[in-house]
């Protein structure tokens, strides 16, 4: 996990930098029918940063996992990202997933093998889990830089 740790901590300082060069047009321009724009991808990201925040905490506080999943449209419309103001929302995303390296690198051993279940879905280890987390978010980077 300390390897994945320094990952998320390289690609969350690299990307923001990156990111704070995006105007506020580019933040908030469409990217399609039904698809959220950049600002609400990074909306997004906070929001699963925060519910992957309290599911590593209580993985590693307690062991064994059974977690509610959640409407990630419904959570991004909730909190009105889309007229978020996308400096401060990039202060939030980068800080947060900061922490979450602090907390990734300081999973116990034995913890890895929790088993943890998430919104009714098949059973995964903490360790998968994690894995995952970072997958995620390196998948909503790449759309949030392309072109």
């Amino acid at each position: 996990m300390h390897d994945l740790s320094h990952s998320l901590e390289r690609i969350v300082t690299d990307t923001a930098r990156a990111m704070r060069g995006m105007r506020d047009e580019e933040w908030r321009a469409p990217r399609g029918d039904g698809k959220w724009t950049r600002v609400e991808i990074l909306g997004h990201l906070i929001d699963s940063a925060a519910n992957n925040h309290q599911r590593f905490v209580r993985a590693i506080a307690f062991g064994d996992l059974i977690w509610p999943g959640y409407d990630q449209n419904a959570m991004v419309r909730a909190q009105h990202f889309a007229s978020g103001d996308p400096k401060l929302l990039l202060a939030l995303w980068e800080s947060y997933n900061l922490h979450l390296a602090r907390v990734i690198h300081h999973i116990p051993e034995e913890r890895l093998t929790a088993r943890c279940e998430i919104g009714g879905g098949a059973p995964v280890s903490f360790g998968l889990l994690v894995m995952d987390y970072v997958d995620h978010v390196q998948h909503h980077l790449r759309q949030i830089l392309a072109d």
